[in-house]
């Protein structure tokens, strides 16, 4: 095949498929946790990673790891002890994120407004090896995270008191779901773009939600939906030349909207079934009583 005699397509197609695991792989428990949004607000902090990666001619993909995981923890404990006050310091949190990371590129030898598009948007062509050699030890640890400690981090998703009485660590629990959330972004970010890598958490487990209601199906039909936005994606990019990030999340809210669209009429049905099933067997009491069913006092 054409597409595979690059080298830059074959990293691209690489990267493509462990951030198709890894994205919908946290993303399921950040639905849980009705956090659907955390992912862009870790983006928009990895900015300034980014920025600082070509002001110190390092890789921008470790840089980008280590500010937003300082950023996905502040995040975390904002929301654990903030109060009033605490969206306020979100929304500061992020847009100083992305502003840093505008100022500081432009600060260095190397970096420039154009080099952030590939950043934010993804880019194919700029996969380069170390950049493979960092997604992978990244994605790994994604997995190894997810996978590995399923059944604690679903617990603490899914009911926090409930996981705090079994004597779960709920308070470390929740700091390393945000860690893994910031190492996803940064798995992410050259393929789908710091601004659209929150989608790829979310809609894969959304739409996996529409088929599924058990949390292990759940989590393998997002993982396998992630898996083919992401390939599908990258090679119409190629063809088409068109983005991959934009083309990656488009295909995946298709699939979203295509099996909701299969599956409410089917669930409609269903319920139509039970309550036509319920009223058959609702019984006319008051012309079956027998004496015998006379309570006595």
């Amino acid at each position: 095949m054409e597409i595979l005699e690059t080298a830059f397509m074959q990293r691209a197609l690489i990267a493509a498929v462990l951030v198709g695991i890894t994205a919908p792989a946290i993303g399921i428990y950040l639905v849980q946790r009705r956090q659907a949004l955390m992912g862009d607000g870790i983006g928009h902090v990895a900015m300034t990673g980014v920025g600082l990666g070509f002001l110190l001619s390092t890789n921008p993909i470790w840089m980008a790891t280590i500010v937003s995981v300082v950023g996905a923890v502040t995040m975390e404990l904002i929301r654990a002890y903030g109060r009033t006050r605490g969206d306020i310091a979100l929304a500061m949190l992020f847009y100083g994120g992305m502003a840093g990371g505008v100022l500081l590129i432009n600060l260095s030898d190397t970096g420039s407004t154009a080099n952030l598009s590939s950043f934010l948007f993804g880019s194919l062509s700029t996969v380069s090896d170390a950049d493979l050699t960092a997604i992978s030890l990244l994605a790994a640890f994604v997995v190894l995270v997810s996978v590995g400690l399923r059944r604690q981090l679903f617990a603490v998703s899914q009911d926090e008191e409930f996981a705090r009485v079994t004597g779960l660590p709920v308070r470390a629990l929740n700091l390393l779901i945000a860690v893994t959330a910031a190492v996803t972004v940064s798995v992410a970010m050259r393929v789908v773009g710091l601004l659209l890598v929150s989608a790829l958490m979310v809609v894969p487990v959304a739409a996996a939600q529409q088929i599924s209601r058990s949390f292990r199906a759940t989590f393998a039909i997002a993982v396998t939906i992630g898996v083919t936005v992401t390939l599908a994606g990258t090679t119409t990019s190629y063809y088409q030349d068109v983005p991959p990030g934009a083309t990656i999340v488009l295909l995946a809210i298709g699939i979203f909207v295509v099996l909701t669209a299969l599956v409410t009429p089917l669930a409609r049905r269903r319920a139509r079934t039970l309550e036509a099933r319920g009223a058959q067997c609702t019984v006319d009491m008051p012309g079956n009583r027998r004496p015998s069913d006379d309570v006595k006092v």
